[in-house]
């Protein structure tokens, strides 16, 4: 018996939105990541040309803000777009439910791939004669990220956030651990960062997600950065330390340890030269990404676990959650020291 497709629907729905332009085709959800509701699709022309596409869709009857507001994107995405920089055109943009239930946008689809660097595909690293050279192209690309001004450029996309404001966001996610002991340790980890929140810092475009999973790669070189659902103006800090902390190796469980990381100095030295303004308290930002990353995986855990977003790489983040805590709390230490 075929299992019935989950997503035939919105394909259908998606073709009603698009028929005077052409034909949707090998409609799918993409694989490489797995941050949920993400498309890619061909658009075929009354010629028989097929132009490929990404559609990403906010969850439906879930509150318009945050990494939830994807219609949010489309602004930022334009503007960084014409300005030059490597993101994907924005070809439609609907903030209603009455299309596809839920506000989207419609990208054209980068040359390129991604590497998930827990588990790297064979194929997206063939293109590397040395896969180090994945981490340099990502703090080459966060270094003119950071460049970007923002303040010309977009100085009503967003209200500046801060330390203490993410601090808060990220802690009350706790609720979902799905264990007393882990949950305990992440608010002492919380508690242990509050006192010693850094006062000053360079301001900008934070992308929140900067690691090569979210690059995309073409022979070897950075040709996108992708997945900007938690994009914010804030302390540049909040990207810093959270490449710091996918590179380092202490933060997660040995058969779960990022590929051909270069260390922290070699990422710094690469993200200055390329023009990223001086980041002080690094190891504090890098403390601040452990428990980030704790928190986000426990709630990914429930919603899989609860069948609300199935993908059980999630199972495998989350025996990297006493390393993230520990390697977080050695770094918030070492601040207070």
């Amino acid at each position: 018996m075929d299992t019935p497709n989950p997503y035939a629907e919105l394909s259908r729905r998606l073709q009603d939105f698009l028929a005077q332009t052409g034909q949707v085709a090998n409609f799918q959800i993409m694989v490489d990541g797995h941050a949920g509701l993400t498309f890619g699709f061909d658009l075929v022309d009354a010629a028989g040309n097929a132009t490929p596409y990404i559609l990403k869709k906010a969850p439906v009857g879930v509150p318009r803000s945050g990494s939830a507001d994807i219609y949010r994107q489309s602004a930022l995405l334009r503007t960084l777009h014409s300005s030059g920089f490597p993101v994907p055109a924005v070809h439609w943009a609907h903030n209603g439910d009455d299309v596809l239930g839920a506000p989207f946008i419609i990208m054209e689809k980068l040359p390129g791939r991604s590497v998930i660097v827990w588990a790297p595909s064979p194929a997206a690293l063939t293109q590397f004669t040395d896969a180090s050279k994945m981490w340099a192209e990502s703090a080459r690309l966060m270094g003119a990220l950071h460049a970007f001004d923002w303040r010309v450029q977009i100085p009503s996309w967003q209200q500046p956030t801060t330390l203490t404001v993410e601090l808060e966001r990220w802690e009350r996610l706790l609720r979902h651990m799905p264990d007393c002991d882990a949950r305990a340790r992440a608010c002492a980890l919380a508690n242990s960062l509050k006192p010693t929140i850094p006062d000053t810092g360079p301001t900008g475009l934070v992308h929140g997600d900067l690691q090569p999973g979210n690059v995309l790669f073409e022979s070897g070189q950075a040709s996108g950065l992708i997945d900007w659902d938690l994009a914010a103006i804030g302390p540049v800090g909040l990207d810093v330390g959270w490449l710091l902390m996918i590179a380092d190796h202490h933060g997660w469980a040995i058969d779960w340890r990022p590929h051909a990381p270069l260390s922290r100095d070699a990422l710094l030295q690469i993200y200055y030269a390329a023009g990223g303004p001086p980041c002080p308290d690094v190891s504090w930002h890098q403390a601040f990404a452990h428990f980030r990353m704790a928190a986000i995986t426990g709630l990914n855990l429930k919603l899989h676990r609860q069948g609300r977003r199935i993908d059980p790489i999630w199972e495998r983040f989350y025996a990297s959650v006493p390393f993230m805590l520990a390697r977080g709390a050695e770094l918030a230490n070492s601040v207070l020291r």
